[in-house]
């Protein structure tokens, strides 16, 4: 297949408007396309049994059409096993139990919250279970009573516990036996019930989806059909299945970006350099005048970034430093250098909390030089915005910094020459294009604290050059760790109070609980619950869920910067970082849940500041391998040697409930249990790497379609 035939494939799968009557017919074992008289860009209403009401849901899942649907893959999937003894259930391990009712169903309100519990034993031991905002389960339970419970058993106060378990009658449950049911990703009055119906209803329309891949790589690389792959998907046979079809819907993932990566590779080496920066005068003077002396890594990516704004093409590079290796005075640097040569800058970061803190720190530290800093984010007020634009166009402003709001269609610059992101995974592609749009040609200086091993890292940013910062700068201490079991959690709240008493801050990070999208509300609410009766009235606590609006959890996060809450309590649905160099305690609960880099950069929360700090991994298994695992971290803290492990330690098995916390933004891939994909996905589009010219021309017709990456 020639080139140009291939890029036209490429055009077309991102334009894709297949009517049925186009078609050839496939039956998939349900009903007809043509008696349906459907197309797969109806809209999600259009499948029987979906309401308006329930269409809305779905659209909060960004599900609009039937097409959506079919690629709203399951999270995970559960399977039925038979029951096992309550002595023999493996703490931190879902399981199957068969026990009695021995005690009346309580239901205790604290707050807005409904917490149902109830103690059930069979002949080895008993188990405390525990439901949220289930009253109607009084009702259900008595004493006496036997039934089938699934769920994770963990110790609670040296107590066996089993929250939010499932529960079936004897029939129900070998109605389930070793079955795998798939389990969405949900919102609020959307069951996964309702999802896996509606499924059903469309998988029909599978026959109008086309294979964008070009067949020359589905045969070469051996990859089954796209249709067969969402279908399994949905509904797998077995693992085996679920791991094939996976396997190849994460190819396509890697495929498409890698792809897209090249072109804009292919761009940006022929893009001309029109903000040449020959004046570093200034930059030399800050330099000398820091209270610190940079790295060899910081020496090693300044002189990269001179070389890059001098050269004859634009400069679009990523600096890949670890966890406090000090990369914001880096970007300090280049905003400066391009400041004193005449033109502005632009400095995006992905909270309103964080876009915050860079503007103090750039504010206090660039002022001084006679730069002119402005902050724009989202929440501020629509008169200072008006200003903002203003000055921003007329080039009263050197260096704008804020969020998304940067991008928006009112805002205008003079001449902008440089765009730094911070945190470059928590953007997609499209929205750092479209902040570039914003100059003509910008330079791009991108910062990210995720450890990728060099070799997938070159992969995932095809379309950048890397600096990699390893040293770390010689004042920061070493942050000092421990892996442990839940019995160590008393001496943690020790530890802990100790250190607030000397005037210091703690963060509890809780993972996000499978058996449901809003039981990490509950647990978080839960959890400080408890913490309120193990801590002194003085201690102040608060909690963070993905369920708070952005106002509060922005305020939430503000007021533990500024020294006003001592423990805070959250789940990684929400961004955390948050700059403090006051906090010196992570604790991390059920740590075995997380990928390695995660809880690396979890930990990078702490230590920021001229204190020791802590970080404790508490293990909710005794699994051997689970705590080999954390035992990596609690013997190193340098990220690229921790992600080269964690990369080792992957299996195929692997990839549910540990995925790593923004990898990129791909909805199935993970850069680290899919490392062997990725790599093949690689070398597919190095296959096609003869682009003739004519690709240029349709680089902005395929960006206009907006590929989601």
């Amino acid at each position: 297949m020639v080139v140009s035939q291939f890029i036209i494939i490429f055009y077309q799968w991102n334009k894709m408007k297949v009517r049925t009557s186009d078609l050839p017919m496939v039956n998939l074992g349900f009903i007809s396309c043509t008696e349906v008289r459907m197309n797969i860009h109806d809209r999600i209403d259009s499948l029987k049994g979906i309401g308006p009401k329930t269409a809305v849901l779905f659209e909060k899942l960004k599900v609009h059409t039937i097409d959506d649907l079919l690629r709203l893959y399951p999270r995970t999937y559960l399977s039925y096993d038979k029951p096992v003894d309550i002595a023999e259930a493996e703490v931190g391990t879902r399981v199957t139990i068969k026990a009695t009712i021995q005690s009346y169903v309580d239901v205790k309100r604290i707050r807005s919250l409904k917490i149902v519990t109830c103690m059930v034993k069979d002949g080895t031991g008993a188990v405390k279970l525990t439901w949220f905002n289930s009253p109607f389960l009084k009702q259900v339970f008595h004493i006496g009573q036997t039934y089938y419970f699934v769920g994770m058993i963990s110790i609670r106060n040296h107590q066996r516990v089993m929250e939010h378990p499932e529960y079936y009658t004897e029939t129900q449950y070998n109605e389930k036996l070793s079955s795998l049911q798939p389990v969405y990703p949900l919102t609020d009055g959307l069951s996964n019930k309702v999802v896996t119906k509606a499924m059903q209803a469309a998988l029909p329309m599978l026959s109008e989806i086309e294979d964008g891949v070009p067949q020359e790589i589905l045969e070469k690389f051996r990859l089954m059909p796209l249709k067969h792959a969402i279908e399994g998907s949905h509904f797998p046979k077995s693992f085996d299945e679920v791991i094939a079809c996976r396997d190849r819907l994460v190819f396509d993932e890697f495929f498409w970006f890698i792809l897209r990566m090249r072109m804009l590779r292919e761009r940006t080496v022929k893009s001309a350099n029109q903000y040449v920066i020959n004046d570093w005068d200034v930059v030399d003077s800050f330099i000398e005048g820091l209270s610190f002396k940079l790295t060899n890594g910081q020496r090693q990516a300044v002189t990269e970034i001179r070389n890059d704004m001098m050269g004859n093409t634009i400069m679009n590079r990523l600096i890949q430093g670890d966890v406090g290796s000090g990369k914001t005075v880096i970007a300090q640097i280049a905003l400066l250098a391009t400041v004193k040569n005449g033109y502005q800058a632009a400095f995006m970061a992905p909270t309103e909390v964080l876009a915050v803190q860079h503007y103090e720190g750039v504010k206090r530290d660039l002022e001084p030089y006679g730069v002119r800093v402005e902050l724009l984010v989202g929440s501020t007020k629509p008169s200072q915005k008006r200003k903002i634009y203003e000055a921003l166009s007329k080039g009263e402003i050197d260096i704008l910094i804020g969020t998304h709001a940067l991008i928006q269609e009112k805002v205008v610059y003079r001449n902008l020459a440089l765009v730094v992101t911070d945190e470059q995974h928590r953007f997609g592609v499209r929205q750092r294009a479209q902040l570039s749009e914003k100059g003509n040609e910008p330079h791009v200086l991108v910062m990210s604290a995720t450890p990728i091993p060099r070799t997938l890292a070159i992969i995932m940013y095809g379309d950048l050059d890397i600096s990699v910062m390893k040293d770390m700068p010689a004042n920061r201490l070493p942050i000092k760790n421990c892996v442990v079991g839940p019995k160590y959690r008393p001496t943690a709240y020790k530890f802990m109070l100790e250190q607030i008493q000397e005037g210091h801050q703690i963060y509890i990070i809780c993972p996000m609980v499978e058996a449901s999208e809003n039981v990490d509300v509950e647990n978080v609410v839960e959890y400080q619950e408890s913490l309120l009766e193990v801590f002194p009235e003085s201690v102040r606590i608060r909690y963070l869920h993905g369920k708070m609006s952005p106002d509060e959890k922005n305020q939430i996060m503000t007021d533990f910067a500024n020294g006003f809450i001592d423990i805070l309590i959250s789940t990684t649905v929400i961004e955390v970082g948050i700059n403090n160099p006051n906090a010196t305690v992570m604790m991390i609960e059920n740590a075995e849940k997380f990928g390695l880099a995660q809880l690396h950069q979890l930990r990078g929360r702490v230590g920021r500041g001229d204190a020791q700090s802590y970080c404790i991994m508490l293990c909710g298994t005794e699994r051997k391998e689970a705590i080999d695992r954390l035992n990596i971290l609690n013997s190193s803290n340098d990220g690229f040697y921790i992600a080269n492990e964690d990369l080792k330690l992957r299996g195929p098995g692997d990839f549910f409930g540990i995925r790593q916390s923004g990898d990129m933004i791909f909805q199935l891939g993970d850069i680290y249990n899919n490392a062997d994909i990725l790599k093949i996905a690689n070398e597919a589009v190095d296959y096609l790497k003869d682009f003739d010219c004519s690709i240029e021309s349709l680089i902005k017709d395929i960006e206009s379609e907006q590929i989601q990456l």
